[in-house]
């Protein structure tokens, strides 16, 4: 079984501003990532492309090259991940980005899932019934 790592908003903004207050936080988690994908444990991070544009995360962007560095992939909104984001952004009242996470994690099948968040309720709250580790920064 491999594991899937989330980045909510405020994770990807950390993990690209140095200066961010978090960034320290967030740079950990990804060290433990880089620590077991070392030992042949298989890690994917990634990040809903709804969040990436919350974040204002530009792949294009040299700025953003820090996160082009760790191979963060990304987890694009198709038809049925939209529909399911649709559902639950009628019943949660959470942003897009956050309702685009919470149907991944809906989603996903035969993968542990974590998400970096600044915000553990709301991604409790999307995640439904899907078994997620929440790491808060």
């Amino acid at each position: 079984m491999s594991r899937l790592i989330l980045l909510d908003n405020e994770a990807v903004q950390a993990l690209a501003d140095p200066e961010h207050p978090k960034h320290r936080r967030a740079l950990s988690h990804i060290q433990v990532v880089a620590r077991r994908k070392a030992r042949q444990i298989p890690i994917r991070v990634a990040v809903p492309t709804g969040v990436r544009v919350e974040a204002g995360y530009s792949r294009t962007e040299a700025t953003n090259a820090f996160l082009g560095r760790l191979r963060v992939s990304d987890v694009p909104l198709d038809t049925a991940t939209a529909n399911v984001a649709a559902d639950i952004v009628s019943r949660a009242a959470v942003s897009v980005a956050d309702a685009h996470l919470g149907a991944v994690m809906q989603m996903v099948a035969n993968e542990q899932l974590t998400v970096i968040t600044s915000d553990p309720d709301d991604m409790r709250a999307v995640a439904g019934t899907a078994g997620v580790t929440v790491v808060v920064i």
